[in-house]
């Protein structure tokens, strides 16, 4: 059955270019009314300028589609505020937020300054909690609702250089794990994207021949789904160059040590049976997780 978006709104932080501009593009294609947000500043959120929003919105609009440029700071309760009641004046309701805004400023961890810690962490976690809670009470009311993160590679694997990036990134996986169940009842699913694509956050970091592999409208199509009707709850879905997979954390059966054994000693004499993945199991809380724990294997 094909995904379309008729009669519904989207919110697109960060769409002023790379992976936001495509998202919007392609959700007004299938019928959304978009909210194209950006702050249009530098890559390292220097600078303020609507001309990127503004920019995209007048394409949408020239192929026929409904669109609203806004530049408001995702850090901003209040500028996010004005967003969202703007997008209920107009629009009647919103349905679809995508949490893409961000910038970077990287430096290994012994050079980077707690202000390019704060900056960073700001935009991409603090910002992205700032803009579902604004649009959380409207969804609820309406029970429908579908938050995208953007986490990344780099939060759930790590990367040189990328400390307070990978830091947020990480952290954004944890706010979607808890959302994901409070508004299970209100039918708001909300997911992750964790892309890898060419955009001017990433272009001196990736090769030059990445550019056609790993263009932004192959991570689209994911996002989109994570958007639909169709949409899963608390998944983490990686897109790159066309291919799609789902991360998630997998823990080990462990082993249930006896009390004379609760040392560290005994833990490192049995850390390989400990690790072990065989077996392994995802939980669904941190309660599953515990109950999970207690049922581990006992040691004889």
């Amino acid at each position: 059955m094909p995904i379309d978006f008729e009669g519904r709104t989207a919110i697109v932080t960060g769409a002023g270019g790379g992976l936001g501009r495509v998202y919007a593009l392609e959700l007004a294609k299938r019928g959304a009314r978009v909210v194209i947000n950006d702050l249009g500043g530098a890559v390292d959120g220097e600078g303020r300028s609507s001309t990127a929003a503004e920019k995209v919105c007048d394409e949408i609009e020239q192929n026929g589609g409904t669109a609203l440029a806004n530049s408001a700071d995702v850090t901003n309760e209040a500028e996010v505020a004005d967003m969202v009641q703007d997008a209920q004046s107009k629009f009647g309701r919103v349905d679809i937020l995508i949490n893409n805004a961000g910038i970077l400023r990287d430096k290994s961890f012994h050079k980077m300054t707690m202000a390019d810690w704060e900056k960073v962490v700001a935009v991409h976690l603090t910002g992205a909690a700032v803009c579902t809670r604004a649009v959380w009470p409207v969804m609820r009311e309406q029970a429908y609702g579908r938050v995208v993160m953007t986490t990344s590679p780099s939060g759930l694997c790590g990367n040189f250089g990328q400390a307070n990036y990978g830091a947020a990134k990480a952290g954004l996986w944890g706010l979607m794990n808890t959302l994901a169940l409070e508004g299970a009842k209100y039918n708001i699913h909300t997911n992750c994207i964790a892309p890898t694509a060419v955009t001017r956050m990433t272009e001196e970091l990736l090769d030059a021949s990445s550019t056609q592999t790993l263009k932004p409208e192959n991570v689209a199509p994911a996002v989109l789904f994570l958007c639909s009707d169709q949409a899963p709850n608390k998944i983490v879905i990686m897109a790159a160059g066309g291919s799609y997979s789902v991360a998630q954390l997998i823990e080990t059966p462990g082993l249930h040590l006896p009390q004379e054994e609760r040392t560290p000693e005994g833990i490192a004499a049995r850390f390989e049976r400990i690790r072990s993945l065989e077996g392994g199991y995802s939980s669904s809380s941190a309660f599953d997780h515990v109950a999970n724990l207690l049922k581990a294997p006992r040691d004889e």
